[in-house]
C-alpha cells in the first residue's frame, strides 16, 4: 500500500492527496459504472465513502460488474460491493446503504453532509432527483451515463455550470392506446400491453381506467374501440377478485385459466365482432386454453405479409436462437439449460409459464402484498410479462420474443459494455479531482464516441440555462413537524408576511418570532413586509396545493397534504416577476424540545431574484419602397401595406424651384413616397403617364 500511495502523492500532490482521506463522498449506484467507480476512488485514496443502491445482484450483472460473484446473487449490491472493495484499501471507510435515494431520510440536510456526489445511476427519474438535491444543498455533482459504446461525464456546480435539467431530455416513446389495447403490430406493442396494462389491471391498484380512455376519446381515437375497451375494463373486476380470494387448493390455477379465457379468448372475440376494424388488417385468432394444453391447438391465420401461416404449438420467436441453444430441436444440452432465458418459447411453453407465474403472483397477493408492479429483476413479474406478451403475439400473428429479449425491451435495458464503464469511471475521478481543487476552468463535459479517429471529445462547461426550472430556482429549507405546521404558516413565514398564524414559528436560531418571521429576513421593511411576490401559487411536485383563487388547503397541516420530510414546496410568483422559491422540508433537530416551536425558518429568509425579462426582438426597419421603372408613381392597387404608410400629417413641402444638388437620396426617396418625382434637370423626360402632372 505504501508504494501505491507514493505514486498517488506524486501525481496528485501532497496537499490534495492529504485532503482525499478527509473528503466525504456519496456514490449513488453500484451497477456497471458504480463498481468501476468504487474501485477507482478506493484506490485513489478517498477515505470516507457512502455507497447507496436499491438493487440486488442478478445473474446478468456478472459479465460487467466485477465486484460480484455467482455466490452473491440475490444479495444487496451496495453491501457486497462495499465488502469487496474494502479489501483494496484497508484505510478507507465505506458505508453501504441498501435503500432508495428518494426515501425521505435522504433529505437536503443529509446531502449537505457530503463534499461531493458521484452519480452512477441508470434511470432518468433518480438522476433528476439527485440533481435537484445537489442544487438545494449546494454540493458539487458529477453526472455520468453509458449506452453501449457511448458515454458521457458531466460535472455540475451550482451557478457555474448547467445542471442535469438545463438541457431538456427526450421523452420516452409512447404508443396510441388503441394500438396497444386492440391492434398491435409489433412485439414491443405486446410487451408494453403486458407490462403497462395487463400487470397493473390484475396485480396493481384497482384504478378506474376511464381517465385514460376519456383522454383517448378526446384525441379522436376510434369510438367503437373505446366503447369495447370500457366494457373490457369492467370485466376485469371479477378476474381481480378471483386472484385475491383464498379458496381450495388449485384455486390459483383456476384463476389463471379465468384470466387466460378473459384476455386471450373472450376479449379477442369481442374485438372480432367489430368487423370494420379488420377490413384493412389481419384479424387476431382467439386462443383455446384446453387445446393448447393438450397440444392439439392449431394456430392458422393470415400472416402480416398476406401468406397463410399454420402452427401447432410451434415455437414463437427466433427459431435460429432455439436451434443454437437446443441443437436442431433436440432436448436442451447442459449449456443450453444455462441459457434458457435466450431460448425461444413454444405456444405450449408460454401457456405453462403464464399459468405458473400467475399462480405465484396470486399467492403473493394472498400472502399480504397489496400490489405487485413490474420489475425486470423480479422473476415472477418477468415470467408473467414474457408469457402474456408472447401469447398475445401468437394471437395477432406477431413474432414472439425470448425471456431475455422481453427483459431488455420491458426494462428499457441498453446493452452495457464493461470497457465503456471503465473509461467513464476513470473520467469521473478526473473531474472530481478538478472539483476538489476548485479548478473550475479545467472542468469539461467529456463524451466517449464511436469514432476510432476521436474516441474522446471534451467541451468547456456551459453556463446555466436562464430558463431552467431547477438550478435557477431559489432554494431554502425549513425544519418542522409536518403534523403541527400548516401550509399557510410555511408560505407566510418564507415570504416574511405578517400573520398571527406564524407566531408559533421560529427563526434560524430557534428564537420565537412573533412578527410574522419578518425579522428573520434581511430586507424587511418597517411594516413587517418584504419585497417579493405579491400573489403566489404553491405546488408539491406537480400537485397544486394553493393559488390566489383557491386557498382551501392553506389551513391544513403539511402531513395531511402528504408534504413531509424530503419533499419540496414550490412557491411560484403568479406574475412571473420573481424566481420560484423551492422550500425543502426537513425534520426538527433531535434535541428540539417537545414543547418548542413546530417550525424553524431559515435565517436570513430567502430573497428570490427578479427574473430577467427577455429583450424584445428588434423591430426591423421598414423596407424601402420598390423602385418604379420609368420613375412612375405606384398605382393605387399596389399599395397593399398600410401600416408602414407615411402619416397623413406632413410638413408642407415647397415645390418651388430648388437646386437639385441640395436633395440627398433620402429626401428624394421621401418625396417619391409622397408622390413627387424629382428630375435631375429641366431637359430630363419622363414616360407618358396620365397619372403624372408636371409642375414647374
Amino acid at each position: 500500500m505504501s508504494g501505491r500511495s507514493t505514486h498517488a502523492k506524486a501525481i496528485l500532490g501532497q496537499e490534495l492527496y492529504s485532503r482525499l482521506s478527509q473528503t466525504k463522498v456519496l456514490l449513488v449506484g453500484a451497477g456497471g459504472i458504480g463498481c468501476e467507480l468504487l474501485k477507482n476512488i478506493v484506490l485513489t485514496g478517498f477515505g470516507d465513502i457512502t455507497l447507496l443502491d436499491l438493487d440486488t445482484i442478478d445473474l446478468s450483472n456478472l459479465n460487467r460488474q466485477f465486484l460480484f460473484r455467482k455466490k452473491d446473487i440475490k444479495q444487496s449490491k451496495a453491501m457486497v460491493a462495499a465488502k469487496t472493495a474494502a479489501a483494496f484499501n484497508p484505510n478507507v471507510k465505506i458505508t453501504p446503504i441498501h435503500a432508495n435515494i428518494k426515501e425521505p431520510q435522504f433529505d437536503v440536510t443529509w446531502f449537505r453532509g457530503f463534499d461531493i456526489v458521484l452519480n452512477a445511476l441508470d434511470n432518468l427519474d433518480a438522476r433528476r432527483h439527485v440533481n435537484k438535491m445537489c442544487m438545494a444543498a449546494n454540493v458539487p455533482l458529477v453526472e455520468s451515463g453509458t449506452a453501449g459504446y457511448l458515454g458521457q461525464v458531466q460535472p455540475i456546480v451550482k451557478d457555474r455550470a448547467e445542471c442535469f435539467d438545463c438541457v431538456p431530455k427526450p421523452t420516452p416513446k409512447t404508443f396510441p392506446v388503441c394500438t396497444i389495447r386492440s391492434t398491435p403490430s409489433q412485439p414491443i406493442h405486446c410487451i408494453v400491453w403486458a407490462k403497462s396494462y395487463l400487470m397493473p389491471q390484475l396485480f396493481g391498484e384497482d384504478e378506474d381506467a376511464g381517465g385514460e380512455l376519456d383522454e383517448a376519446e378526446k384525441q379522436g381515437e376510434n369510438a367503437n374501440e373505446i366503447a369495447a375497451l370500457r366494457k373490457e375494463a369492467q370485466a376485469f373486476k371479477a378476474v381481480r377478485s378471483a386472484l385475491r380470494t383464498p379458496s381450495s387448493a388449485g384455486s390459483s390455477s383456476s384463476a389463471a385459466k379465468m384470466v387466460f379465457q378473459k384476455v386471450f379468448h373472450s376479449d379477442i372475440l369481442n374485438l372480432l365482432s367489430m368487423a370494420d376494424m379488420w377490413r384493412t388488417r389481419a384479424p387476431p385468432v382467439p386462443l383455446d386454453f384446453d387445446a393448447i394444453q393438450a397440444g392439439t391447438f392449431v394456430l392458422s391465420r393470415p400472416s402480416q405479409n398476406g401468406a397463410s401461416a399454420s402452427q401447432m404449438n410451434g415455437s414463437v420467436g427466433s427459431s435460429a436462437t432455439e436451434k443454437q441453444l437446443n441443437g436442431s430441436g433436440a432436448a436442451p444440452s447442459a449449456n443450453g439449460a444455462k441459457l434458457k432465458d435466450q431460448r425461444a418459447l413454444s405456444l405450449q411453453d408460454n401457456l405453462e409459464l403464464f399459468v405458473s407465474s400467475a399462480e405465484r403472483l396470486a399467492a403473493r397477493l394472498r400472502a399480504g402484498e397489496d400490489t405487485i408492479s413490474f420489475d425486470k429483476d423480479d422473476d415472477d413479474t418477468l415470467d408473467f410479462v414474457t408469457a402474456a406478451a408472447n401469447l398475445r403475439s401468437a394471437a395477432y400473428g406477431i413474432p414472439g420474443k425470448s425471456r431475455w429479449e422481453v427483459k431488455e425491451m420491458a426494462g428499457n435495458i441498453i446493452p452495457a459494455i464493461a470497457t465503456t464503464n471503465a473509461i467513464i469511471a476513470g473520467l469521473i475521478v478526473l473531474q472530481a479531482l478538478h472539483l476538489l481543487r476548485r479548478s473550475y476552468s479545467l472542468l469539461r463535459n467529456v463524451h466517449v464516441q464511436f469514432k476510432p479517429s476521436m474516441p474522446l471529445s471534451s467541451i468547456t462547461m456551459c453556463p446555466p440555462n436562464p430558463a431552467c426550472g431547477v438550478c435557477r430556482d431559489t432554494y431554502t429549507e425549513v425544519l418542522c413537524d409536518p403534523a403541527r405546521v400548516t401550509l399557510r404558516e410555511v408560505v407566510d413565514g418564507i415570504l416574511g408576511r405578517s400573520s398571527s398564524s406564524s407566531s408559533a414559528s421560529a427563526n434560524g436560531n430557534g428564537n420565537v418570532n412573533g412578527n410574522g418571521a419578518a425579522d428573520a429576513g434581511s430586507e424587511a421593511d418597517g411594516e413587517g413586509e418584504r419585497d417579493g411576490p405579491a400573489e403566489v401559487s404553491v405546488y408539491e411536485d406537480k400537485r397544486v396545493l394553493s393559488d390566489p383563487d383557491w386557498d382551501e388547503n392553506d389551513e391544513r397541516t403539511l402531513e395531511s397534504l402528504n408534504v413531509t420530510r424530503g419533499k419540496f414546496l414550490s412557491i411560484v410568483d403568479e406574475d412571473g416577476e420573481y424566481a420560484t422559491i423551492q422550500v425543502a422540508i426537513g425534520a426538527l433537530p433531535p434535541n428540539h424540545p417537545a414543547d418548542g416551536p413546530a417550525l424553524i425558518l431559515p435565517s436570513p429568509l430567502p430573497t428570490p431574484p427578479r427574473r430577467e425579462k427577455p429583450p424584445r426582438p428588434a423591430t426591423p426597419p421598414p423596407a424601402p419602397p420598390p423602385v418604379v421603372a420609368g420613375k412612375k408613381r405606384a398605382a393605387p392597387d399596389d399599395e397593399i401595406e398600410e401600416i408602414d404608410a407615411p402619416s397623413a400629417k406632413r410638413s408642407r413641402i415647397d415645390a418651388g424651384p430648388t437646386d437639385g444638388a441640395s436633395f440627398t437620396p433620402n429626401k428624394k426617396r421621401r418625396l417619391e413616397e409622397d408622390g413627387l418625382i424629382m428630375l435631375d434637370n429641366a431637359d430630363e423626360k419622363i414616360e407618358e403617364d396620365p397619372d403624372v402632372i408636371e409642375i414647374d
